[in-house]
């Protein structure tokens, strides 16, 4: 009985003993599976907020990029098509040394034309005031043979100097160069402006890119540095505003609704825009016709008086055309410095040029309106409260005054009062 009572109890350890041991394997097989499995979770919320880190920012890594290449996964192409770029900073940063890069250039440009056109207009009186009072000197009869000779044929190499020179400065015309590298700096500063808000407010995007882009080169074909082959004609056949802003700007907006527009903004845009094509462009197109109408009348008689002083010089002391010969000399030099001044000196050129630019202020501001009224998808116009504050801005007035000039047109009253109050 005993020996049944040991064998039982030795049974029932043993059997106790194999389910320990069953159980222990068990949790040794099971134990690192476990393990495993709790030690790739924190990779994969690590990428996932890694991932999600870089997309807020704008930038991506070189390890993401490579996932992003060489992964099939769902999740890698809803990034793909989705988010948005990440090179969009990069670029806009590019953008933005490029314009600074520009400023610096039409800024000296701007400071070597000036330098030209002062010291151009000093040497040219300079040396036509010479050869007329080398001609007079030979026209007093004091000299003869010899002397007399090199008084003549100096004043005449130097009328035909000073003609040469006179030619290709009225070309040129340095005064206007000036006005247009200066006009180059501040917008292309504005355009730098702009894209720093852009960075720092809102939340760019490729559109973005394309639209700066286009604003860069639009604004290299308005303002060349260059001169041959690439400058501006400076007298035109017809006077047209200037032009530094691409066809097809393009807008985006926050906002829902119609963005802050209504009807009576709508109709007080369009009053403002009758007002700038009547008064403000008009006027400065018809400023600009009397300038370059001027310039082209100094331009020409410059060189022309000193071309006929040059004749007049090699005739002096001639015995049947002496008297006549040393008037023109001497009166033609004196004229041809005095409207060497009165161009280059009153810079013509500039005043030509800045009420060209105005012109094209006004003009684009008619575009802006007419776009943003003509335009009625809400995610392309901008906000018209903001719109409206911004056209009362660049006209220098105050909401209450702009509302003012648009009642006025409104009435059909005739007042000679212009939209800008600025210039």
């Amino acid at each position: 009985m005993s020996t049944l009572q040991a064998s039982s109890v030795m049974s029932s350890s043993s059997y106790l003993s194999s389910c320990c041991r069953r159980g222990m394997i068990r949790g040794a097989i099971n134990v690192p599976t476990l393990r495993t499995t709790h030690l790739s979770l924190p990779n994969l919320s690590t990428r996932g907020l890694v991932e999600e880190l870089e997309l807020r920012s704008g930038y991506t890594s070189t390890n993401t990029t490579h996932i992003e290449k060489h992964s099939n996964s769902p999740k890698n192409t809803r990034f793909d098509t989705n988010a948005a770029d990440p090179m969009v900073m990069v670029k806009l940063y590019e953008i933005m040394e490029a314009v600074a890069d520009r400023v610096e250039m039409h800024k000296n440009m701007g400071e070597q034309r000036n330098n030209w056109n002062s010291l151009l207009l000093t040497s040219i009186n300079a040396i036509t005031l010479g050869a007329a009072t080398m001609v007079g000197i030979a026209a007093s009869g004091a000299n003869v043979g010899a002397p007399l000779m090199g008084l003549k044929l100096s004043s005449t190499v130097l009328y035909l100097a000073a003609t040469g020179m006179l030619s290709i400065m009225n070309k040129i015309q340095p005064s206007q160069l000036v006005e247009e590298q200066r006009n180059a700096a501040r917008l292309f500063k504005q355009l730098q402006s702009q894209i720093q808000t852009t960075m720092s407010t809102g939340t760019p995007t490729v559109v973005d890119v394309k639209d700066f882009m286009d604003k860069v080169l639009a604004l290299d074909k308005a303002f060349p540095l260059p001169l041959l082959g690439a400058m501006l004609d400076k007298f035109p056949s017809t006077i047209e505003p200037a032009v530094w802003w691409p066809q097809q700007r393009r807008r985006q907006a926050k906002g829902v609704g119609r963005n802050g527009w209504n009807g009576e903004l709508d109709e007080e845009m369009r009053e403002i825009v009758g007002v700038l094509k009547r008064k403000d462009k008009a006027d400065y197109l018809r400023l600009g016709e009397k300038a370059l109408k001027l310039n082209r009348v100094l331009a020409i008689s410059g060189p022309l008086l000193t071309g006929v002083a040059a004749i007049g010089s090699a005739f002096v002391g001639s015995p049947s055309h002496g008297s006549w010969a040393a008037m023109l000399g001497i009166v033609g030099g004196a004229l041809a410095s005095i409207v060497n001044t009165l161009e280059h000196g009153g810079q013509v050129g500039m005043v030509f040029e800045m009420y060209r630019s105005n012109a094209g202020f006004f003009e684009l501001m008619e575009e802006s309106i007419e776009s943003n009224l003509s335009d009625r998808e809400v995610g392309r116009i901008e906000n018209g409260e903001l719109f409206e504050m911004k056209v009362a801005l660049q006209l220098g007035r105050s909401l209450s005054e702009l509302k003012d000039l648009t009642a006025y047109s409104r009435k059909g009253e005739v007042t000679e009062e212009f939209a800008s109050k600025l210039f």
